[in-house]
């Protein structure tokens, strides 16, 4: 299999959940296609193919004899996403007008059945002019179901086509048009509610950086961003945007990340700092060693993680669209019944054309392309809805210390002294013996004195001790710091120190000064400000246990689980962690796994949810994660649980209504009491209520500060 090869092709004129299913199976049908994924929000398909069996041309025939058309190369300037999407005074501008037009034709319609107008209508206008004006408004329609049904594909515009073929059968042709109507009036709305959905893809990818500034043979020049190599220097000057991933090698400037991130509080960046493509260079001059480009680049894999969700449906979406596959025969039988029993031919006409719904279609898709729209905005990336239906059922959270409880980087919090030596002089000393080695607790020492503003001596015959400490001459002393392995004598101020600080799972360093233990110090990595606040919210949303799970020793475990209050397993391996996560699932809970994406990785992607903390550029979280958290904050992840509580009522209330309203029209149809005019303006209703219903998601507020 080694000779297949992954393409995106992009495809005009889709603008429903069933658009995308008809491609699928459209090009599925070719040889040596092995898989196809089509996306409505991305208005692409993802296909893998064997390029010697398939060839473009192909695709882009079967594409359109699906109905739409496939862009390939140079079939149309290419039209940037920030053109094609509509301004959102456009969009409430049209929703109102539909709306009135809706609503206006509703009122006629009602009315006009009440008075009797529409039997004056029909008898005075021939019938033969009225299926020319019903076949001319729904041509299009007609065709696309006609295509279909030669396929042996059924869609929810099959049933409402029989309906307006059962209006004209018993010469309604009022009754057809209506639908008609209202078959295009739901088909523009759910597209521009797909619009408004995917709007978010398209504001990302119109951030994307399309020329890079480099300097070739002592020449600046402004270059496409394909043409950038890795290892190449890149130039950013105020006001512009960072092209790239890579790492500042000189310069200074405020970034502002916010597209990264979704945080719109800029950072400052030196030499060594890590910068990502799409990011503002608000002020100050920076020249940048290239690590990424293009979709290979932090911003890229974000746009492509947004764009892929919408392939992983949720259940309750494949519910739906089982469900959608029996209809028909449901309705069939039902009209069927309706004409044995009643000999009615008006009312088996007012079953067909009531029952004409796309509603179950759309009551799933259109809500969780919302949501993963306006997720992306602030720093959330859900890989797919069903992730959205897992969430909002999750009962157990397991949770990893170091990186995600805790910033993953030690910090000196004790300084004990002994033999009359003041603090700040005990921290010159280790410092200053500490300033070449490169282990995370030396770090720790030198942001200590450096936050106090201590001059450093510079030591003389350095030995790293690995494993163990190290050994200076600092001011003509021997100067030794590392662990109690180093040290040759306590006395009982410092066990005593010792015995306390290491009971609260802190890390102690001894000092020796000519070998005489001088002081200690504790160091412990730090709890990030927001997370009881947001532990706490995630109890009041439904998570009944909390368990931290982490590789670090027993004491430094429990110190931190009894400050949040959590139950705790310590010591634990990558695999161990899968097997707590797997001990879980078996006693019937939805368990979400919180880690740094690196060592938790397994875990991550054996939970039900997969959540990677503050991950950006880190590959491993990307690919094993579920949902990703651009930016290291807490308040994100009760955030996005209430996003899938939303998500979830907002899809329950689309299909309870959708079944509410089925079962009442087809019951008032049946028995009469529904004339086919009627019934062909009641068709559309649920429909236009369920795309209000879900594009409120679109625009859902922040619930987690």
């Amino acid at each position: 299999m080694s000779n297949l090869r992954t393409i995106e092709l992009p495809i005009a004129g889709m603008d429903c959940t069933e658009c995308t299913r008809q491609v699928e199976q459209a090009i599925m049908t070719l040889p040596g296609v092995v898989s196809a994924n089509v996306l409505l929000s991305a208005e692409k398909a993802i296909i893998q193919l064997n390029p010697a069996q398939v060839t473009l041309p192909a695709l882009r025939q079967a594409v359109e004899r699906a109905g739409y058309r496939a862009i390939i190369m140079a079939d149309a300037t290419p039209v940037t996403p920030a053109a094609r999407a509509l301004p959102p005074n456009f969009y409430r501008r049209v929703m109102t007008l539909f709306a009135l037009i809706v609503g206006a034709v509703l009122l006629i319609v009602v009315l006009g059945e009440w008075l009797g107008l529409f039997e004056q209508l029909t008898a005075r206008v021939p019938f033969a002019v009225g299926l020319l004006l019903v076949i001319a408004s729904g041509g299009p329609i007609f065709y696309s179901v006609g295509r279909a049904a030669l396929k042996g594909q059924v869609t929810s515009r099959t049933l409402m086509s029989i309906g307006v073929l059962a209006a004209l059968a018993v010469g309604q042709w009022a009754t057809a048009a209506v639908v008609v109507f209202f078959m295009r009036v739901g088909a523009y709305a759910e597209g521009l509610t797909a619009e408004g959905a995917r709007r978010a893809v398209k504001d990302l990818m119109a951030l994307a950086p399309q020329m890079a500034r480099i300097e070739r043979d002592g020449t600046e020049r402004k270059v496409p961003i394909r043409e950038v190599a890795v290892g190449e220097q890149v130039i950013v000057r105020p006001g512009e945007t960072i092209p790239v991933d890579g790492e500042v090698v000189e310069g200074q400037a405020t970034v502002n990340q916010a597209a990264i991130t979704g945080e719109a509080m800029p950072v400052e960046v030196g030499p060594g700092d890590q910068v990502y493509a799409a990011t503002l260079a608000q002020m100050g001059y920076l020249r940048i060693r290239t690590r990424r480009v293009g979709s290979e680049s932090t911003f890229g894999r974000v746009i492509q993680l947004v764009e892929a969700a919408e392939t992983h449906r949720a259940e309750v979406q494949r519910f739906a669209d089982r469900f959608s596959a029996y209809y028909l025969p449901i309705v069939a039988g039902i009209a069927t019944l309706t004409f044995l029993l009643r000999r009615d031919p008006l009312a088996t006409a007012a079953v067909l054309v009531v029952a004409c719904s796309c509603s179950i279609a759309l009551a799933t898709p259109i809500a969780m392309l919302a949501s993963i729209g306006a997720a992306a905005k602030r720093g959330l990336l859900i890989k797919g809805g069903k992730y959205l239906e897992a969430l909002a059922r999750a009962d157990v959270l397991v949770v990893d210390k170091t990186g995600t409880l805790t910033l993953g980087q030690p910090q000196i919090t004790d300084v004990v002294t002994l033999n009359g030596l003041s603090e700040d002089e005990l921290l010159i000393l280790a410092a200053s013996a500490e300033r070449y080695s490169e282990h995370p607790l030396a770090a720790a020492v030198r942001r200590a004195a450096q936050k106090r503003h201590l001059p450093l001596a510079e030591p003389q015959a350095f030995v790293a001790l690995p494993g163990i400490g190290v050994r200076a001459t600092v001011n003509d002393s021997i100067i030794e710091v590392g662990s109690h392995r180093l040290l040759s004598s306590e006395n009982t101020a410092a066990k005593s120190a010792a015995a306390t600080l290491t009971a609260q799972g802190k890390t102690l360093l001894y000092l020796h000064r000519n070998g005489e233990l001088t002081g200690l110090l504790a160091a412990t990595d730090t709890l990030r400000s927001e997370v009881a606040a947001a532990l706490a919210q995630l109890r009041t949303r439904g998570i009944r246990h909390i368990e931290l799970l982490t590789g670090d020793n027993e004491r430094a475990a429990a110190a931190l689980a009894a400050q949040l209050g959590l139950a705790y397993r310590a010591g634990l391996l990558p695999d161990e962690k899968i097997a707590t996560v797997q001990e879980y699932q078996a006693r019937g809970h939805t368990v979400i796994m919180i880690g740094d994406g690196v060592n938790d990785a397994p875990a991550l992607a054996r939970a039900d949810v997969g959540i990677a903390m503050g991950t950006v550029g880190t590959d491993i979280a990307i690919e094993a994660a579920h949902i990703i958290l651009l930016r290291e904050d807490w308040r994100l992840v009760p955030e996005a649980l209430h996003l899938a509580h939303r998500t979830m009522n907002v899809v329950k209330l689309n299909l309870g209504f959708t079944a509410v309203y089925n079962v009442v029209g087809l019951t008032l149809a049946a028995l009469g009491l529904l004339p086919p005019i009627l019934a062909a303006a009641a068709q559309s209703l649920p429909d236009l209520g369920i795309l209000a219903n879900s594009a409120r998601l679109i625009r859902q507020k922040n619930q987690s500060q």
